[in-house]
């Protein structure tokens, strides 16, 4: 194959709900998490040189050995066989970076699929599911997309059926200037909440089957009025990062939203609505305050799939 390019879409927690901590250091966590239409595009080539060549249009992106793209790509060659192989790669970013999206992980999963592709390695879904969860928590989700319910580190996945939320679209903010480290923000929830964690797998498969119940999913399905969203790290990032409380108190000032919430670790934030529509005209209201405030905005669906192959 000459060259391919990945659509690799962004995704935002409707729910995250940290449980605990696992006998191996990481939390156990209870989430919803739906794909939204923002995406980065990866464009793939193949040399023979052995050589991952990765490069990326947003100069603040790292493209050595620790981006995920070439840990991907190292994977793949290494369970493949073929050390020979290589690929150039030219990553068109839209996804904020360090923003609580899963921008890398998507990007590293789209890695996995269109090198999957382009080398004609044959490695079926379920081993790249496999390989994706050796890389990163939220890989598996990335691969899969749409609406899930996300256990463990985030790796077990439940999808659920499409329903109402197809329709339904979000305003996303984000201040260009902020970043939270995921490590950091599970640290000081810790910190804050550890006292109150579940311990034992029995309380955590507990909480897991309330989540299979939560009145937010027959409300997704319905696309009805929604219940508050939960983020446990919500409360944890908005008191010590200042662009979350002042985007929050933005959002929270529109009239028609369905529910109003952080994304993952931060610092995005989001309001949902019943259509893109809303969404737009909700960007449009807030529009003199966003420019006030320095942040940037997006107007998005919700989308059903993961990352995919587009040409």
């Amino acid at each position: 194959m000459a060259e391919l390019s990945v659509c690799s879409p962004a995704k935002i927690n409707l729910h995250l709900e940290v449980l605990g901590l696992r006998a191996d250091g990481f939390h156990e966590l209870a989430m919803v998490m739906q794909t939204i239409d923002l995406f980065d595009l990866l464009r793939l080539k193949p040399t023979a040189d052995g050589a991952i060549a990765l490069h990326c249009d947003h100069p603040d992106l790292p493209t050595d050995g620790s981006n995920l793209i070439t840990r991907a790509a190292e994977l793949l060659k290494a369970r493949a066989g073929l050390p020979e192989l290589g690929a150039e790669i030219a990553l068109r970013k839209r996804i904020p970076i360090g923003a609580g999206l899963a921008g890398g992980s998507s990007n590293g999963a789209a890695a996995l699929v269109g090198l999957n592709a382009l080398w004609g390695l044959g490695f079926s879904p379920e081993a790249l599911l496999g390989m994706a969860a050796e890389l990163g928590s939220d890989m598996p989700y990335c691969l899969a997309g749409g609406t899930q319910l996300c256990f463990g580190r985030g790796e077990s996945l439940e999808p659920l059926e499409p329903g109402a939320a197809d329709t339904l679209a979000v305003l996303l903010l984000k201040h260009p200037e902020a970043s939270v480290s995921t490590p950091w923000a599970y640290g000081r929830c810790r910190e804050l909440r550890g006292a109150h964690y579940l311990t034992g797998e029995p309380a955590f498969a507990e909480r897991r089957q309330a989540l299979r119940h939560n009145p937010l999913l027959p409300a997704l399905q319905r696309g009805a009025a929604l219940p508050p969203l939960r983020n446990d790290l919500q409360a944890v990032v908005e008191s010590e990062v200042a662009s979350v409380r002042e985007g929050l108190v933005l959002l929270r000032r529109l009239r028609t939203p369905l529910a109003v919430a952080m994304s993952g670790s931060g610092p995005s934030l989001f309001a949902l609505f019943p259509d893109l529509d809303a969404a737009f005209a909700a960007q449009v209201e807030l529009a003199t305050d966003l420019e006030a405030g320095g942040f940037q905005s997006w107007a998005c669906g919700l989308s059903p799939a993961g990352v995919m192959l587009v040409a």
